[in-house]
C-alpha cells in the first residue's frame, strides 16, 4: 500500500461522488482507477460493460478482466508450422 497525491480538487470530487454512492473515499477512488485502467486496456468496452463484468466477477467470485493488455497471436507464429522435435 502506498500514498498516491492528487490535487484538492480531485479530493473533493472523491469526497462527492464517495458521499452519493455510499463509498469511503478510498473506495471510490480505488473504483475510478480500476475503471480507468480496464477502460484504457479494453478500449473497445464502454463503461456499462466494465460495469457488468466487475459486477458478474464479484458474485462469481473471479477477475472480471485482465489487467494486462491482452497479446494477440504473432501472424508469423499462426502460419509456420511446428517442426517435429530431432
Amino acid at each position: 500500500m502506498g500514498i498516491v497525491k492528487i490535487s484538492d480538487q480531485m479530493h473533493d470530487n472523491l469526497r462527492s461522488a464517495s458521499d452519493a454512492l455510499s463509498r469511503s473515499i478510498n473506495a471510490q477512488a480505488e473504483h475510478w482507477m480500476r475503471v480507468g485502467m480496464l477502460c484504457e486496456l479494453h478500449p473497445a468496452l464502454s463503461y456499462g460493460d466494465i460495469c457488468q463484468l466487475m459486477l458478474r466477477a464479484a458474485q462469481s467470485n473471479e477477475p472480471a478482466l485482465s489487467f494486462m493488455k491482452p497479446v494477440p497471436p504473432s501472424p508469423v507464429a499462426a502460419r509456420t508450422p511446428r517442426r517435429a522435435a530431432r
